[in-house]
């Protein structure tokens, strides 16, 4: 039976362990494995988001594995000219072994899942961004190795990233502070979960100072995601109190910095910040590749 990748909750607790097993495996082996575990397979990449990371890491990704990345642009199919998600669903599973799709709906990529006979992987939604959070994850277990009494201050805006952050504190042992401000909060049906699954392990508060006084890692991304451009003086205006910047550290001496990129320097964050030695931005970049492999192998690799 295939196995899909829509959300975080795809996985078990053990099965997050099991990839960030694999990953670190994978990057230990660098580019060049000597088996190909996915020649002569094909991933469909469906974007109607532009994307650096996503589309860069998954591509590569698949070459290094012995696989072959097809990129569908929203200009490249007929599904941008009105054929139904179900019919490209069915159409594409029939010539290829997996397909990988970043775009707006949720409900989309899950009707997608739904026709389609081969796994599907959530690249992002304007709901979701769950490969990026298990590729965090793996990035804080490399700096912190553990996840048990682990605490994550997500800064910002309540979008795809944090109500992602949100299905990760249902899976792991982490405490998840999301400081935003009012009417900027994470999706209340994901929020409500979380807060019937966990208890008081996710908040949501008002304060920064608050969330990063105890934290390990601080997290935060861009306050005007794609499709919100028309909002970007009223966000600006009000997240400016949420900017990650030397004042909010001098609260907390010593937790990490992450951004899942890309980043509006001198807006969400700092040039000092995100440059400082306390960053590991650019590490968790990088190992968006390492975990997006692992997926690859878990979801269309040999049974």
């Amino acid at each position: 039976m295939k196995k899909d990748f829509l959300s975080l909750l795809d996985l078990e607790t053990d099965e997050i362990h099991e990839i960030i097993e694999e990953t670190q495996r994978l990057k230990r082996e660098g580019s060049h494995h000597k088996e190909k575990p996915l020649a002569g397979k094909t991933l469909a990449m469906i974007f109607t988001k532009s994307s650096t990371r996503t589309r860069v890491s998954f591509e590569v990704g698949m070459v290094q594995l012995g696989g072959y990345p097809l990129f569908l642009s929203s200009a490249d199919i007929q599904l941008g000219r009105g054929e139904t998600i179900a019919d490209t669903a069915r159409v594409l599973s029939r010539y290829c072994d997996g397909i990988m799709i970043r775009t707006f709906a949720q409900a989309d990529v899950e009707e997608l899942a739904r026709h389609a006979t081969i796994p599907v992987i959530n690249g992002l939604t304007d709901l979701l961004h769950p490969c990026q959070i298990l590729s965090d994850l793996f990035t804080i277990h490399e700096v912190r190795s553990k996840f048990e009494g682990l605490k994550v201050a997500y800064i910002g805006d309540g979008n795809n990233v944090a109500n992602s952050w949100i299905n990760a504190a249902i899976r792991l042992p982490i405490r998840l502070d999301v400081a935003c401000p009012e009417g900027y909060e994470p999706d209340s049906k994901i929020l409500k979960r979380a807060m019937k699954a966990v208890e008081d392990r996710v908040r949501v508060i008002r304060d920064p100072v608050e969330a990063v006084r105890d934290a390990d890692i601080i997290y935060t991304d861009v306050w005007t995601s794609m499709g919100q451009e028309a909002e970007k003086a009223e966000r600006k205006e009000r997240f400016a109190p949420y900017q990650i910047n030397r004042k909010l550290l001098e609260k907390n001496p010593s937790a990490h910095i992450m951004h899942c990129l890309p980043a509006h320097r001198g807006e969400e964050i700092t040039d000092e910040v995100i440059d400082s030695p306390r960053s590991i931005v650019f590490q968790q970049a990088e190992n968006r590749l390492h975990t997006q492999k692992a997926i690859l192998l878990k979801l269309m690799g040999k049974k």
